[in-house]
């Protein structure tokens, strides 16, 4: 691997490191988020576990100036910074938690070097949204069509419109508001470009190349992600579990963190 000035690394995907542990739990948001969005997960592994948080190229306090178009066309330019940030704080044995777009990022970056990583948890993965050939990813290629003609005409206004919808409990608008909200400081060319990386990506040939435990933690409701898809992944990936948790919405980490932990801890327990 190309040797990388750490400091260059730690600043481009804005990474901060917490805790009190040795194993490092690294933890990877999903699209149009950033690592705030973890924040009533991690304090729970604090004592346990050295946290390493941070930002995709493109969101929150990344270094925006270092958005590659053509390294970011496909998820593995997002995998390859994960891998970058390991090697330059000489991480190992490694719990990587990837949530919704960053379970598929976290399963290349585990293909890519296995030997870094101890297990992968993947929240709301999948590994292809449109329906194809008897595979049901929960949209029509015309529906992702539409989404990304939308989001490319009017960029804030299908923020306010699909955030909601992503983050489900809608008797607790504050969510969808607070997601709305993270949408619009994305640079919205950078979150156009991501979003068409995220939802036209295949990654189903992948998942049986991934040999590393791992635990796919899903909703029993949510918009984004059929049950259907959870145990798509679950089938193809020989070494995991799933874990199917009483919340709705494609955000756990968000509007359910308490399941969302439970779920973790108690995987990790047995993985001991």
């Amino acid at each position: 691997m190309t040797v990388h000035n750490q400091t260059d690394v730690l600043k481009r995907n804005n990474v901060k490191i917490k805790g009190n542990g040795d194993q490092p739990i690294m933890f990877a948001h999903g699209y149009g988020c950033d690592q705030n969005m973890w924040r009533f997960v991690f304090p729970a592994f604090l004592d346990d576990y050295k946290i390493i948080l941070f930002d995709h190229v493109g969101a929150g306090n990344s270094d925006e100036l270092c958005y590659d178009k053509e390294k970011y066309s496909s998820l593995q330019g997002y995998a390859d910074d994960i891998l970058e940030i390991c090697e330059v704080l000489k991480l190992k044995d490694i719990i990587l938690i990837g949530h919704s777009v960053s379970s598929m990022i976290a399963l290349l970056a585990a293909t890519k070097d296995p030997s870094k990583f101890a297990n992968i948890i993947m929240i709301g993965p999948s590994p292809c949204y449109i329906n194809k050939n008897g595979y049901q990813g929960g949209f029509n290629q015309e529906d992702i069509d539409e989404l990304l003609s939308t989001l490319d005409n009017n960029y804030l206004g299908w923020a306010s419109n699909m955030a909601p919808a992503i983050m489900g409990n809608h008797e607790r608008p504050e969510l969808g508001e607070e997601l709305t909200n993270s949408f619009c400081r994305t640079n919205p060319e950078i979150a156009k470009h991501f979003a068409k990386v995220t939802f036209l990506s295949d990654n189903r040939d992948d998942l049986v190349k991934l040999k590393i435990p791992t635990l796919i933690i899903q909703c029993k409701e949510d918009a984004i992600t059929p049950i259907g898809v959870a145990e798509y992944v679950y089938n193809k990936i020989s070494k995991s579990k799933l874990r199917i948790i009483d919340a709705t919405g494609h955000c756990p980490n968000l509007s359910a963190p308490e399941e969302t932990i439970k779920a973790i801890k108690e995987y990790l327990l047995k993985a001991d």
